[in-house]
């Protein structure tokens, strides 16, 4: 397992931990992140490997305490672990489980069922993904694309009545894209096959943007080609589908109801509205995912590392995914609650970005 995980110094602080106060730390996250609820010295003390009075467990909890890995909620007698405490468990001290062999192949099994169904487009199969990740965890899925500028394997205009044409797209990676376009009236259907045909003998491994370039570096020579008619229609074909498809990132969300799952109090509530509205508006959901797009692996970002308020209270992990030239093309990852259950989430983000970007390689 590749976890990138940052803020990698607080692998030193486990360090300066001894033993004892180690287990009694991880006994304290563990109880946060299966139940959401304090630990107390008294419960603790009773499932230590070494013998260990309630008193003395509380001594120890006071040195976590100052050493800022956890606190005390309101009137609680338990601790919970503060975000730090979190960081320091995730970077030094979670122990990673694998991805089952039943459960791989149900991952794949399910992306590659959205992939075969008729008139599928990689998109489905993103969003399949997502829903995946939002099912196997606490959180809602996500999945950020779209925002490089594809390569594209063919290019058609298809006429759809005497003032219409769907211009389509094949992308490299089997994702499809489609524009209605309006027609001059009279167009020959021989204006529509000649564009197709002048497009799709410079569009192989190219991008929209590339491909307009060329034909601008080289209008003379299109214009010696293909008849007035003809090159009209081909810009007005490029503009338009360009408009649509290199507008920027896209993000799908799915899951968002299981966000309300760990709501405890108002100021939970309010957080969560917030976040649903980052979700609502993406931008600032988007800045934050495109920072998973330099990682080799997993990130994991916790509470306000996010550096939004209405994700101060969640946790985002997140994998990049790769096309057949290994170029990142997309990320996606899990959010929800800092309590996700960080063991078994990371790897499954892990390997379903893989089994996504395996099939971008195999172009299936």
């Amino acid at each position: 397992m590749n976890a990138d995980l940052p803020l990698r110094p607080h692998g030193r602080m486990a360090g300066e931990i001894d033993e004892r106060a180690r287990e009694i730390f991880r006994r304290i996250v563990d109880g946060y992140l299966t139940t959401g609820e304090p630990v107390g010295s008294r419960h603790i003390s009773r499932m230590l490997h070494a013998p260990l009075s309630p008193a003395s467990v509380r001594n120890v909890m006071q040195d976590l305490e100052d050493l800022g890995l956890i606190y005390a909620p309101h009137t609680s007698a338990g601790r919970l672990p503060t975000e730090t405490g979190l960081r320091l468990f995730v970077d030094a001290m979670l122990e990673l489980g694998d991805v089952g062999a039943e459960e791989k192949q149900r991952i794949e099994a399910q992306v590659k069922a959205a992939r075969s169904g008729e008139a599928q487009t990689f998109e489905d199969v993103l969003a399949e993904a997502s829903n995946l990740l939002s099912g196997a965890s606490r959180g809602a899925g996500l999945v950020l694309t779209g925002k490089a500028d594809k390569r594209w394997k063919h290019i058609e205009f298809v006429r759809l009545g005497p003032a219409e044409a769907l211009l389509v797209l094949v992308g490299e990676d089997g994702s499809l894209e489609n524009r209605l376009l309006p027609l001059p009236l009279g167009l020959p259907a021989s204006a529509l096959v000649e564009a197709s045909n002048y497009l799709n003998a410079r569009v192989r491994g190219r991008s929209l943007s590339a491909i307009r370039a060329e034909i601008e570096l080289h209008r003379q020579e299109m214009e010696g080609e293909v008849d007035q008619i003809t090159a009209r229609l081909i810009d007005s074909g490029l503009a338009s589908v360009t408009d649509a498809v290199v507008g920027g990132p896209r993000l799908i969300v799915r899951g968002q109801a299981n966000l309300l799952g760990d709501v405890r109090a108002a100021e939970d509530l309010d957080r969560i509205r917030l976040l649903f509205a980052d979700l609502e508006t993406k931008k600032d959901v988007i800045d934050l995912l495109s920072r998973a797009e330099t990682a080799d692996g997993v990130r994991i970002f916790i509470g306000s590392e996010n550096k939004l308020y209405s994700l101060s209270g969640s946790s985002l992990i997140a994998a990049p995914f790769r096309d057949s030239q290994q170029r990142i093309v997309g990320v996606l990852g899990v959010i929800g609650p800092t309590r996700l259950n960080y063991a078994r989430i990371v790897p499954m983000v892990d390997y379903t970005a893989r089994v996504v970007g395996r099939m971008l390689e195999r172009g299936e």
